[in-house]
Parts: C-alpha cells; sequence; structure tokens
C-alpha cells in the first residue's frame, strides 16, 4: 500500500524540515514547499492525499492557497497557525479548510489530526444507523449517503467530505439537537474534545449550499435540521 501523501507548506525551515522528518518517521511521504507559489505548483501536479498549509506564507499566502485548492479539489486540508487567532482559524476554515492546528504543535498531534482527517475522506459512507445506504429527502434536499452526493432542487451540490459527514450526521436525527461536542466527536472524530469554531464555520457553509433555514441554532444547545 502506497504511503498517504502529505504537501506541506511552511516558509520557516526549521519547522518545514523537523515536521517532514516527523511525519516521515511516522510513514508519510512529504513534500514540503517554503511558499504558496511552489506549494500550488507542487499540488497541482502531484496531487497529494492532503494538504498541510501555514496560514502566513510568501507569494500565495496559506487561507488563498486554500482556496485555490479548493477550487480544484476536494482533498483534506489543514491549516497552520502560528498564532490561535480567531481571525486566522476563521479565514482558514471559510475557505474551505476542513481542520487548523496551532504552532508549536506536538507532532503526535499533529499526526492525530492528520489521521482523522483522512478517515473522515476516506469513509465510503460516515456513520452507522437504520438508514445506511437509502436516499434521504427533506424538502428539495435529497441525500444518497451511498453515493455519497447531494442535490437541491435537483441540481447536485458541491460538498466537501467533512461537509458531506456533517450534513449526514444531522439527516439521520431530522429535528433532534446536536451540540457542537457531540457533532465535534462524531463527525471531526475527536475524542478528547476541540475547538468548537471549526463546527460554527462548517454549519455557516454548509448553510449557504443547502439553505440558510436548514439548521436551525438553538442558542446554548447547538443546531438542529429542521424536519
Amino acid at each position: 500500500m502506497a504511503a498517504t501523501h502529505v504537501l506541506f507548506v511552511e516558509d520557516d525551515d526549521v519547522i518545514r524540515e523537523a515536521t517532514t522528518l516527523a511525519l516521515e518517521r511516522d510513514g508519510f511521504q512529504v513534500t514540503a514547499a517554503p511558499d504558496g507559489v511552489t506549494g500550488l505548483e507542487a499540488f497541482r501536479e502531484e496531487r497529494p492525499d492532503l494538504a498541510l498549509l501555514d496560514v502566513m506564507v510568501p507569494g500565495i499566502d496559506g487561507v488563498s492557497l486554500c482556496r485555490r485548492i479548493r477550487d480544484e479539489s476536494t482533498v483534506p486540508v489543514i491549516m497552520v497557525s502560528a498564532r490561535a487567532d480567531a481571525i486566522d482559524v476563521v479565514l482558514g476554515l471559510e475557505a474551505g479548510a476542513d481542520d487548523y492546528v496551532t504552532k508549536p504543535f506536538d507532532g503526535s498531534v499533529l499526526v492525530a489530526r492528520i489521521r482523522a482527517v483522512l478517515r473522515r475522506f476516506r469513509a465510503a459512507s460516515p456513520g452507522e444507523g437504520p438508514d445506511e445506504g437509502a436516499v434521504l429527502s427533506f424538502g428539495d434536499i435529497a441525500i444518497d449517503p451511498e453515493g455519497m452526493e447531494v442535490t437541491r432542487a435537483g441540481q447536485r451540490l458541491a460538498l466537501t467530505p467533512t461537509e458531506m459527514r456533517l450534513l449526514l450526521e444531522f439527516a439521520r436525527t431530522p429535528g433532534t439537537v446536536l451540540s457542537r461536542d457531540h457533532l465535534l466527536a462524531r463527525v471531526w472524530d475527536y475524542a478528547w474534545g476541540g475547538d468548537t469554531r471549526v463546527v460554527d464555520v462548517h454549519v455557516q457553509r454548509l448553510r449557504a449550499k443547502i439553505g440558510q433555514d436548514r439548521l436551525e441554532t438553538v442558542r446554548g444547545f447547538g443546531y438542529k435540521l429542521r424536519a
């Protein structure tokens, strides 16, 4: 089985080299790039399994690079930020990133995040339940879990794997309020908890695609899909 190929875009030489070695020790194949322009070229030429992008890189910044990648592919993207800054985090997620980590990060935590994102991406049919494989319909929204397709009024929607998992989690329990912690555990595979901003931004992105009124905010509790 071929090693998972990670594209790592980072302008700090020490961090880039140390992280590359750490990932390679865990069995990953790594292509490292020092700037966004080189990173975009490497992405288009090599088609990695996952992109790990620092926010502040020269040429094309990480957020813009994420948008370019998302325009061309649903490959998983994890953003790396030197600050746990809300603006950096939200901009990266709104650009289409699936997750983020902040520097300095522990190598084992980074590997765990990468593996969690890859599990979500590679899952043929996320979740379990009696509706597994059956087409789920909510008004003009139709969800085919087996084919991993969603249509709205007959038009196919372009959802990322993470958005698809999030929608399926709501669709299997329509009308039930799901907490952010529940969604982090089920959709992001965070057994240890995580930043709820990840959930909030992905809900916003999903609303923009399926309709703003489909997912209701239950203040102080979470979100639910209107049955």
